[in-house]
């Protein structure tokens, strides 16, 4: 695990996570989960089903009922921990739920124009059709008609409409073809080089790894490896123990 961990008495880092715990009726799903994210990188949170990666997401997001969550969450030095759901969207946390959630009777573009709280300082809605050409070509056909991997890039898109400083992704490449899940690659590979940071939870974990700089893997709900992708990809005992690869 990282020693660099956001406490009350020091300065955390761009976005820190620390000792959180989650639980859901009788089950304790998260179990002190610690880690930080630096500004700009992408972070792949990864780790077998029900290791504890969606409700991570979930806690930072604020998503869930704050009795059942514990442990502090710091973005660009604001205490997320203590907002709910809709101030957090504000601070700048963009959640792409592995459900996808667009909005039924809304074209592409009224699901954007949606997500416009306020005037966008970086993405216009023009901007994100130049970065998802497809959505642009489609801006007029409600958002629940497009394919499965056009509704990812119109999540995303969605997200990025908010002007957000991380960016987080639940299972982005669940049931898409190669070459959609290519596609969305390369687009996050351009969001980076906006600065937008990233956590990518995927069950396919060679290609997160592949285009995360560091990673993150879940057992059981507790933190079992903190450091680079490459690592990862190099270490093939780790692999088969945690993400069964």
């Amino acid at each position: 695990m990282s020693g660099n961990l956001a406490t009350a008495t020091h300065a955390p880092a761009y976005l820190s996570v620390w000792d959180i715990h989650a639980y859901y009726g009788e089950s304790y799903i998260v179990q002190g989960v610690s880690f930080n994210v630096h500004e700009g990188e992408i972070l792949a949170l990864l780790g077998r089903n029900g290791a504890g990666k969606t409700s991570t997401l979930r806690t930072i997001a604020r998503m869930d009922d704050p009795q059942l969550v514990k442990g502090e969450v710091w973005l660009d030095h604001q205490h997320l921990h203590t907002m709910k759901s809709h101030e957090a969207a504000v601070a700048g946390i963009g959640l792409v739920p592995e459900d996808r959630r667009i909005i039924p009777g809304l074209t592409v573009e009224e699901n954007l124009q949606l997500a416009q709280i306020t005037e966008p300082i970086g993405w216009s809605i023009e901007r994100l059709y130049d970065l998802f050409p497809r959505l642009g070509e489609r801006r007029k056909q409600e958002g629940v008609t497009l394919s499965g991997g056009e509704q990812q890039m119109l999540s995303i898109a969605r997200a990025l409409a908010r002007d957000i400083k991380v960016l987080l992704l639940d299972e982005p490449y669940e049931g898409l073809a190669p070459v959609i899940v290519d596609e969305i690659e390369k687009t996050l590979a351009l969001i980076k080089e906006q600065g937008i940071t990233t956590i990518l939870v995927e069950q396919n974990a060679v290609r997160a790894l592949k285009l995360a700089d560091r990673a993150v893997i879940l057992d059981t709900g507790s933190v079992v490896f903190d450091g680079t992708a490459k690592e990862v990809l190099d270490n093939a005992e780790l692999r088969a123990e945690y993400l069964a690869i």
